[in-house]
């Protein structure tokens, strides 16, 4: 095991030395340019690695000068308050998550229900946006053999429940960001999410523009477009006008941001700069080793 994190300490320290950065000082404050504004994704960090609870999360958050702890519930707020945080981006709280969504009529009363109360809470607390699903192709979203929505319909229903909370996100001020996801990957659940119908940014850029409000945003996954797309700055410059809220993680695996996964993250970072995206750049990698250093490392690399 120490073999193991030692190569991969070496290989990821390798990364930031290409990009130019100084990996001696890694744990410790990260964010030295912040010309992009980062946050730490709270899943990542309290389901897997080292299982740390909110505080913990929180904690490393301010240690490396990143001002966010994002996808959690209204609930947690107090706790980022207390840490002096922010949440960038918040839960929407409905169970079933991303397979159950706007694609479903079906789930449209309980949406609505619940995105108005998360959108009062992030009004008052000062969170900027709450994310969003299309929902998985099925007709009963957790069941596969339920028969499966079309495309066009699925759309049709996206724009449907869509408007029924976009003008109270515009009263209140807060955007609603519905995430691309890919469908490709199926070693894991959150790698990759077979049978959900946003896997396409065209797709979802066209459900965004025929609500036509500007409340209602992409979320751009840096690593679900990879998978899907590719083409990842051509395709940034392509939505720049819808997008919202945007997530890393290293392909393939999800893992850290280092020379064992495919995308270059400096040119990516360079590129949100030169379009002048405000929003937030949230971290949502699964830790494979030290968390704290692979923070380190991902916070450095976006840190352009």
């Amino acid at each position: 095991m120490s073999n193991q994190f030692t190569r991969r300490g070496a290989l990821a320290a390798g990364a930031l030395a290409a990009a130019g950065i100084a990996v001696a000082d890694t744990p410790g404050k990260a964010v030295v340019k912040g010309n992009v504004k980062q946050s730490i994704v709270a899943w990542c960090f309290m389901s897997a690695g080292e299982k740390w609870s909110l505080d913990q999360t929180c904690e490393a958050a301010k240690g490396f000068g990143v001002t966010s702890v994002e996808l959690v519930a209204p609930e947690d707020f107090p706790t980022l308050k207390k840490h002096g945080l922010t949440c960038a981006i918040s839960s929407n709280t409905m169970p079933g998550s991303f397979k159950t969504g706007f694609n479903n009529p079906r789930y449209h009363d309980e949406l609505v229900e619940r995105y108005t109360k998360v959108i009062d809470a992030c009004a008052d607390f000062g969170c900027p946006s709450v994310i969003a699903f299309t929902g998985y192709k099925f007709k009963d979203a957790l069941d596969a053999k339920s028969g499966e929505i079309t495309p066009e319909e699925g759309a049709k229903n996206c724009v449907a429940g869509l408007k029924r909370v976009i003008g109270h996100a515009e009263k209140k001020g807060v955007n609603i960001c519905i995430e691309h996801l890919n469908t490709r990957d199926d070693s894991h659940p959150m790698k990759g999410h077979p049978g959900y119908q946003g896997d396409d940014l065209d797709y979802l850029v066209k459900i965004i523009r025929t609500v036509g409000s500007e409340r209602l945003k992409l979320l751009f996954d840096i690593y679900h477009v990879q998978i899907m797309h590719g083409d990842v700055i051509r395709r940034i410059e392509q939505c720049k006008d819808v997008i919202g809220h945007v997530h890393t993680a290293g392909n393939p695996g999800r893992g850290e941001l280092d020379d064992t996964q495919e995308i270059n993250y400096p040119p990516i970072m360079r590129k949100l700069v030169s379009i002048k995206y405000t929003g937030y750049v949230g971290q949502e990698f699964i830790p494979t080793r030290d968390p704290k250093a692979g923070l380190a490392e991902a916070i450095k690399l976006c840190d352009v």
